[in-house]
């Protein structure tokens, strides 16, 4: 039996397989919605809704429908129901415990335009601006994670792009990104976005503009659409679920927020070694069954 323990073992971490269940998000029942407002949510021309689309506690949702908006399947429309509320319930806790978490870099007044930025905490103590392109890091791990606390607004200028790049090896699927925003989040004409806005109150999306990996959350105002593409899970190297991981609750679905830890897989020397191990295991066994 022991010997049967040690070569479980042995393959698990040759396979880079962990040996406990991956921490789950912070986003709750919001976790399956790609816009979520709280008064309405308004649509102008073809967007495309990669997720549930909701509204609560108003229950105005326009612009969807024949010829207009769409919601891609499996994802569903929530007009002031149980679902939706819980979901703003759900988003209101992540919301407040990503302004809770210790920064690691205040960066106001500075344009996060042509920054290279590695996991951790940054701060605004008002608004923040992006213009040009903003580059995260991931530096080849896994639990990846970026938080930006702002203080007030959060604008882009018009062509403004997101993009991560140095993946970890699970291509993303368990990074995570959020915009932790304390009034409202406008993106510019055909800004290429990605990662979780939190806006307490409006977000609004301006022509073109399109969040590939993430969600627009609003929790005390509406969000306004035209023509965009706001989608929880995107093509590689950023797979979904849309940029929700890297981080997780202390305790429960409640309580201060904490990285779950980036993570990666054997250097390909640890394999050898690792492979060596297994093999000398393996060994053992038959020799002990062959003295039997």
């Amino acid at each position: 039996m022991r010997c049967r323990t040690l070569i479980l073992l042995a393959f698990a971490a040759i396979s880079g397989l962990p040996l406990q269940a991956k921490a789950g998000g912070i986003l709750g029942t919001a976790q399956s919605f790609a816009v979520l407002g709280a008064s309405m949510v308004t649509n102008t021309g073809p967007s495309v809704v990669g997720g549930d689309l909701g509204v609560s506690p108003g229950t105005a949702i326009t612009g969807f429908g024949v010829g207009m908006g769409t919601v891609t399947p499996p994802g569903t429309t929530h007009a002031g129901d149980a679902v939706a509320a819980s979901a703003q319930a759900d988003a209101l806790t992540a919301y407040n415990g990503l302004a809770g978490m210790a920064s690691n870099l205040n960066l106001t007044g500075t344009d996060l335009g042509g920054l290279t930025l590695t996991s951790g905490v940054y701060k605004f103590d008002s608004e923040a601006q992006l213009t040009g392109t903003l580059t995260l890091n991931a530096q080849g791990l896994n639990n990846a994670y970026w938080v930006f606390q702002i203080g007030s607004t959060l604008t882009t200028a018009s062509a403004a792009k997101v993009i991560i790049i140095n993946a970890g090896p699970t291509g993303g699927s368990n990074d995570g990104l959020f915009w932790q925003v304390g009034s409202s989040a406008t993106l510019g004409t055909t800004t290429a976005f990605e990662g979780n806005i939190l806006a307490k109150a409006s977000i609004t999306l301006t022509t073109g503009a399109n969040i590939d990996n993430g969600r627009a959350l609003a929790l005390t105002a509406a969000v306004t659409m035209d023509t965009n593409t706001v989608s929880i899970a995107s093509l590689p190297p950023n797979n979904g679920p849309g940029l929700s991981g890297g981080l997780k609750f202390v305790s429960g679905t409640s309580g201060p927020i904490v990285p779950i830890g980036p993570s990666s897989v054997p250097e390909p020397a640890t394999f050898v070694l690792l492979g060596s191990g297994l093999i000398g295991v393996l060994v053992f066994r038959k020799r002990l069954i062959t003295k039997v």
